[in-house]
């Protein structure tokens, strides 16, 4: 496994870094791994409305970073206190969305540190029942982005500030906000330690399991990240990119997350759409919508529509006849 050391801080350049060892180092077979921080920032899900997750005000107030990442999940709120972790793999493609299996390497350090964790749900590792770590995915045919958060010593107030939850999330979740939902890692350690000791051990233990090797960025690699800072992580289309007013919308949690669904409708006839959410996908969600483009807005027709598109493609773990019955509600 191939080891990318990362000092900085800026997540435009951390997540076009991760974006850039994902697809086009992609022609290496090997594993790479990375160990990042970024300054505060909120970094949103692929399918969200950045509007709709953020606290605009605090954002403004306190000048956070606002970054789209290209996995699917929820947004996430980044400071110093804060570790990421990143594994750029050979896609398994009989076993798509592993959350489990990608993020054990992470239980198992914390394990040889006197903490127990465990997965928690569709893409969490929690302890004791608290959340300290999200996963997140995405993948095409030959490669898998597997990375997460680890709220090592994270400012959990701010956290609480920055992001918006709506409320069937606190209701699925049996919770009344997101701070009495989350921990730190550094209150579970038997002995204290700084963030800086917690990455050692993170790459000690990966070095013992998988045995690292150094990859150094060449002038063409940082070419190529800049350029991604420049056309996509620092453009307000990719980061914020919102959505028109639509004439109809819903919206409903499933167990793999919430989707919300929204449509112009002219004389009955579905003239544009988009769909939002926390959801998890593998493929181009405009190809889903533009398959659902001039069909007549009724049931008959939308079923019809969608009989021969395999919906999982881009709905992650949402049966078929569960989203085609909400689409068509």
């Amino acid at each position: 496994m191939y080891y990318i050391e990362n000092i900085c801080t800026d997540p435009r350049y951390n997540l076009a870094l991760e974006e850039y060892v994902y697809s086009l180092l992609s022609t290496y077979k090997e594993k790479f791994m990375l160990l990042w921080r970024n300054s505060p920032s909120i970094i949103v899900g692929r399918f969200q409305n950045t509007a709709a997750e953020v606290n605009e005000p605090f954002v403004r107030e306190n000048n956070l970073h606002v970054i789209r990442r290209i996995t699917g999940g929820g947004a996430v709120y980044h400071d110093l206190g804060n570790l990421n972790y990143t594994f750029a793999v050979p896609n398994d493609s009989d076993n798509p969305f592993d959350f489990q299996k990608h993020s054990q390497p992470i239980v198992d350090v914390l394990q040889s540190l006197g903490v127990y964790a465990e997965f928690n749900s569709r893409n969490d590792l929690a302890i004791n029942g608290l959340k300290f770590s999200g996963n997140a995915q995405h993948m095409d045919k030959k490669r898998l982005l597997h990375h997460g958060t680890l709220l090592f010593n994270s400012d959990l107030e701010k956290l609480s500030l920055a992001l918006k939850v709506s409320e069937d999330k606190f209701q699925s979740k049996a919770a009344k906000s997101v701070k009495s939902r989350v921990t730190n890692i550094l209150q579970w350690l038997p002995r204290p330690m700084s963030i800086e000791a917690f990455k050692d051990a993170i790459l000690r233990q990966m070095d013992k399991k998988e045995g690292f090797k150094p990859y150094f960025l060449s002038q063409d690699d940082r070419k190529n990240i800049e350029r991604l800072i420049e056309e996509k992580y620092s453009t307000w289309s990719w980061n914020w990119g919102r959505s028109p007013e639509f004439t109809e919308k819903k919206s409903r949690r499933f167990n793999a997350g919430k989707v919300e669904a929204c449509f112009n409708i002219k004389d009955g006839v579905i003239t544009g759409c988009r769909f939002f959410g926390d959801f998890f996908g593998d493929e181009n969600l405009n190809i889903f919508e533009g398959h659902l483009l001039h069909c007549l807005y009724e049931e008959k027709a939308l079923r019809k529509r969608l009989a021969s598109i395999d919906t999982e493609k881009y709905f992650a773990s949402i049966p078929k006849e569960e989203l085609v019955s909400f689409i068509c509600g």
